[in-house]
């Protein structure tokens, strides 16, 4: 059968924020699943590192695992810290920026009319 979740251990019990590694000056993406509904990406940012602004054909969610990142939603500021997470809605402008290094998993759902 084919494995949805790819990249990562299967049936085994994880701490997320270790599937991924922080590189200087560098962003550290792990794409763990990706079909026309959905997108599922592992993020490390080292500090200072950023994805500018951009907006998304789908709503986007990012859970913060570790440190510390400073999301901007429509040009206002969001603290993100670990276990925190907040909504990017589609087609909103929005920036990730590291704070200081900072784990994250972003989950983004599309509909079938994109």
């Amino acid at each position: 059968m084919e494995q949805m979740i790819k990249n990562m251990p299967h049936a085994e019990v994880l701490a997320l924020a270790e599937q991924t590694t922080y590189l200087e000056g560098q962003i550290v993406s792990k794409t763990l699943a990706q079909n026309k509904h959905h997108s599922l990406t592992l993020f490390a940012f080292d500090k200072g590192e950023e994805i500018s602004t951009h907006d998304s054909e789908g709503d986007a969610m990012v859970l913060c695992l570790e440190g510390e990142g400073r999301i901007t939603v429509d040009g206002k500021d969001h603290t993100l810290k670990a276990g925190e997470a907040i909504v990017m809605p589609a087609k909103i402008p929005h920036a990730v920026y590291a704070a200081e290094r900072f784990k994250m998993l972003l989950t983004v759902l599309f509909s079938d009319n994109r």
